[in-house]
């Protein structure tokens, strides 16, 4: 079956890189989180020589953001080769998704064609992953180093490769994920425990030793760094403490005591079938099952395995804090650490149906079935379709009117069974990539370029968002003389002769759920009416400019 199945890993990572560019361009929002705007900001100051390693001499700034150096480092880069734009922020997130499908399709394309096509969709095409795509967060290029880091620690312990390069490799990717985003910590205990098994076995000893000394020396120069910089050598492990006691009415055991029970029992059940997960779950629940004879893949598969099961304890019961018990918030993006080795491990149990089908096929159709009536709604068909495959082949491959090209252990039918995964994966995404901008972040950067960048000074009166993030539409070098204020603070403004008043009016926003329920308590209708001098100036789809007059007390004022 594997040599017939040698050009479907090709057709599925082109399917996954098309549908990820796809996604990347037809759905993003620009500028559209707190994250985006800091770490380009940080970007833009490495650029100019303006970022400080010192922390806020008033102690008032608690921002664990400026420490993850491999998230902006990265996008100063590309602000160089490209301009300072959302897209070229952007990219970085965009190229560690592509990667994790590209290191996975290099793993095992030859090795197992199936894990490998599988693994790529359940990772690739799971939503979350590519909903973070186009958002400069962490967490896609963290699972970028997860990945890559438990791909070297596997294959650089087999013999006959030059162990002690890839134990540097092993540290130094190691060493990046920990500058990229500090979960990579939940990934340690694998590593002791695989330390452990190889130590008493005698095993890999120039790999181990190698890693461990290159990592010593990594992490003295890093804390050394610190030292000489802050003062504290354990400063960043401080800075999230502090983070954390900033935060603490929303932690378990101070502001959210009562929820504690729930949350470490039921609750991330129901977050990872809510989160789209529960596919992953069943299928590598599937490769856990005892194989019916030998298996070539077996150390493979128990090593993606395990490093999932052991992620997945810390995230049902870990604890951010190492003052306090705080488990982790249950939102989809925290779990980008986990996704890589639950990926693997469930293309191994799809590996397992299509091979032997039967009860292990049925089992897995009941399972996902059963999720898709618990769920309800309309992700229940993210369930429902494979659930309902798998229970058919399953049942019909013992009916001897079942046809034999689709019997367990043959190409077609794993083919069959990867493109029903593809093309229900690819359902959400789809659905997102038509729905229209609830930004319109596009249009108010062509607004502001066109319009608002002049030499000419004034005041530009704008909503309660924008007013937080609008420098990055000057890459953070506003014109002298122009000033940014909020649409209420219009009877304090006060002109000079020949000054203008400008309003900007992104009805996208304004209309944003998102927004509307904590930031934004008013309308475009009423944010109208409080300027009812005014001129069309500019519209560029529902983002519209206006030149306002002020009233005369103002002007007089002057």
């Amino acid at each position: 079956m594997i040599r017939r199945l040698t050009r479907l890993p090709d057709w599925t990572l082109l399917l996954v890189v098309a549908v990820t560019l796809a996604y990347f361009f037809l759905t993003h929002e620009g500028l559209y989180a707190l994250d985006d705007y800091y770490y380009s900001r940080y970007a833009q100051q490495l650029l100019d020589g303006t970022f400080r390693l010192a922390p806020d001499p008033q102690g008032l700034l608690h921002d664990p953001l400026k420490e993850r150096y491999l998230i902006f480092g990265p996008v100063a880069v590309f602000f160089r080769l490209f301009g300072l734009n959302i897209i070229s922020a952007t990219l970085w997130p965009l190229l560690a998704t592509l990667g994790c499908s590209g290191l996975i399709w290099r793993l095992y394309r030859r090795r197992e064609p199936v894990v490998a096509s599988g693994a790529m969709l359940l990772l690739g095409l799971h939503y979350f992953t590519l909903n973070l795509t186009n958002y400069l967060y962490p967490d896609n290029i963290l699972m970028f180093w997860c990945l890559a880091s438990g791909a070297v620690l596997l294959r650089g312990r087999e013999p006959g490769r030059r162990a002690g390069w890839w134990g540097a490799g092993f540290a130094l990717l190691n060493f990046a994920a920990l500058l990229s985003k500090e979960t990579i910590a939940y990934y340690l205990p694998f590593y002791l425990g695989v330390l452990g098994l190889d130590a008493w076995r005698r095993r890999n000893g120039r790999f181990w030793l190698t890693a461990l000394g290159t990592g010593a020396v990594l992490l003295t120069g890093y804390l050394g760094l610190y030292q000489h910089f802050t003062g504290d050598a354990l400063y960043r492990i401080h800075l999230i403490e502090h983070t954390n006691e900033f935060l603490r009415d929303g932690n378990f055991l101070a502001g959210n005591r009562a929820a504690l029970l729930s949350r470490v029992t039921w609750q991330p059940l129901a977050f990872f079938v809510g989160a789209g997960m529960g596919l992953l779950l069943v299928l590598a629940g599937m490769a856990a099952t005892r194989p019916a004879g030998p298996q070539p893949e077996a150390s493979d598969r128990r090593f993606w395995l395990l490093l999932a099961a052991t992620t997945l304890v810390f995230y049902w019961v870990g604890s951010t804090s190492l003052s306090s018990y705080n488990p982790i918030t249950l939102l989809p993006r925290m779990t980008t650490p986990l996704l890589p080795p639950l990926a693997l491990a469930a293309g191994f149990g799809l590996q397992r149906v299509v091979r032997s089908g039967g009860l292990r096929a049925v089992v897995a159709g009941l399972l996902l079935l059963g999720l898709a009536a618990w769920l309800h709604d309309p992700l229940s068909v993210v369930y429902a379709v494979p659930g309902l495959f798998l229970l058919l082949v399953g049942i019909g491959g013992r009916l001897r009117s079942w046809p034999d090209r689709l019997r367990p252990g043959t190409s077609a039918l794993a083919a069959a069974t990867v493109l029903v995964l593809a093309g229900v994966l690819t359902i959400r995404p789809v659905y997102f990539m038509r729905k229209p901008s609830v930004s319109a972040h596009f249009e108010q950067d062509r607004v502001i370029r066109q319009h608002l960048s002049g030499p000419a000074g004034g005041t530009v009166l704008v909503d309660d968002y924008l007013i937080g993030n609008y420098d990055f539409y000057y890459g953070f070098r506003v014109p002298a003389g122009l000033q940014y204020r909020r649409y209420w603070a219009r009877d304090s403004v006060q002109l000079a002769p020949k000054e203008h008043a400008w309003l900007l009016l992104n009805r996208a926003t304004l209309s944003n759920d998102e927004l509307t329920r904590k930031l934004i308590r008013y309308s475009p209708d009423s944010v109208l009416s409080w300027y009812p001098r005014r001129r069309l100036v500019a519209q560029d789809g529902r983002v519209e400019l206006y030149e306002v007059e002020l009233g005369r007390e103002v002007r007089s004022e002057k």
